[in-house]
């Protein structure tokens, strides 16, 4: 889907408007009016990216698979990084669910966070990338960092998935109208 976009903008455009959406920053006045205009609250930011980071500290303080020590190396069949995976999602739903936080069990955000540990964590070999997790994370959500349009396309498009299955006893609209 992205694909046809990106050849539709190219067509029209041209590639150099294309490159330039990509990675021209936008103006702090610009990015608070489209996270106004998008509905997105500095709150609930924080509460996706805590989760986000909590679900990779889970799996990286858990996991005991595909890494090498020296001259042992354990790998884990596909049947264990998903067995793994499930029991990380159930504690850190649990353990959101403890703080009034009730994220669905089951949904596009579940999926989208298993395809992306998948390609990052369990399958990637390189520990500068797993590593670099909680940095991209940060990247998305850290609204105090310039933002290019992409960047805001992609940060309002988790942002959404995860509005849509996260509940919280919190009020964030009265929260924020108190400021």
């Amino acid at each position: 889907m992205f694909h046809c976009g990106e050849h539709f903008f190219t067509t029209v455009y041209g590639m150099s408007e294309f490159y330039k959406w990509m990675v021209q920053p936008i103006p702090k006045d610009e990015v608070d009016i489209y996270l106004n205009m998008n509905n997105i609250l500095l709150e609930k930011t924080e509460l996706f990216l805590d989760i986000f980071i909590s679900m990779h500290r889970i799996i990286k303080e858990t996991y005991l698979g595909d890494f090498n020590y020296g001259e042992t190396s354990i790998t884990c069949s596909d049947e264990e990084i998903e067995g793994h995976f499930e029991w990380c999602w159930k504690k850190l739903v649990d353990n959101f669910h403890k703080e009034n936080i009730d994220i669905q069990k089951e949904g596009e955000h579940k999926e989208y966070l298993k395809a992306f540990f998948n390609d990052s964590f369990y399958k990637q070999k390189s520990n500068v990338v797993r590593d670099s997790i909680e940095n991209f994370f940060n990247s998305i959500f850290n609204l105090t960092t310039g933002f290019t349009k992409a960047d805001l396309d992609i940060m309002n498009e988790i942002y959404k998935m995860m509005d849509r299955n996260v509940e919280f006893s919190h009020n964030f609209s009265e929260i924020k109208n108190q400021d």
